[in-house]
């Protein structure tokens, strides 16, 4: 399905928390939502790469990295191991490499920035705790929308108006 976020705004602004505009598409699709899940961690990759190994179904992995850009929490090989594992999506509070890749991979994929060292692999992390940054927190179990315009968060499912 394709969202639009300003209609979702539009249609659901009591329903809706927008997020600072941080973020810059680096997937191959532009538009993605899903349920959240979480992992947060610091410059090591090691839950995102076990999450992505999981059935996805759909749903969008909010990855809080502490908003780190000195190294990269996903690139090429995990967003292929995401695609193939059904996942809607990825928002990253970090970095992301292998950019020429990740735009031709049918995953939506958000991110402060790219840069071209790879995270640490110690292990260290969180699964399915809220997280908060851009100004909003996200919760387990809630709706993530996102496109070019920026992306949105509600504790329900949301339809395209007029769908």
């Amino acid at each position: 399905m394709r969202y639009i976020t300003p209609d979702l705004c539009d249609a659901y602004s009591d329903l809706v928390r927008v997020a600072e505009p941080l973020f810059t598409n680096f997937g191959g699709r532009d538009s993605f939502g899903g349920q959240i899940v979480t992992v947060k961690c610091f410059e090591d990759n090691s839950l995102v790469k076990e999450r992505v190994e999981e059935n996805g179904m759909g749903n969008v992995m909010v990855v809080d990295g502490g908003g780190s850009r000195r190294c990269a929490l996903l690139g090429d090989m995990l967003a292929e191991k995401a695609t193939r594992n059904g996942w809607a999506g990825l928002v990253i509070y970090g970095c992301v490499r292998d950019v020429d890749v990740l735009a031709e991979t049918d995953l939506g994929i958000q991110a402060l920035a790219s840069r071209p060292m790879r995270s640490e692999k110690r292990g260290v992390g969180l699964r399915d705790v809220p997280v908060t940054f851009a100004g909003i927190t996200f919760h387990v179990g809630h709706y993530l929308y996102a496109d070019n315009n920026g992306l949105l968060v509600s504790s329900e499912a949301l339809h395209m108006p007029g769908s």
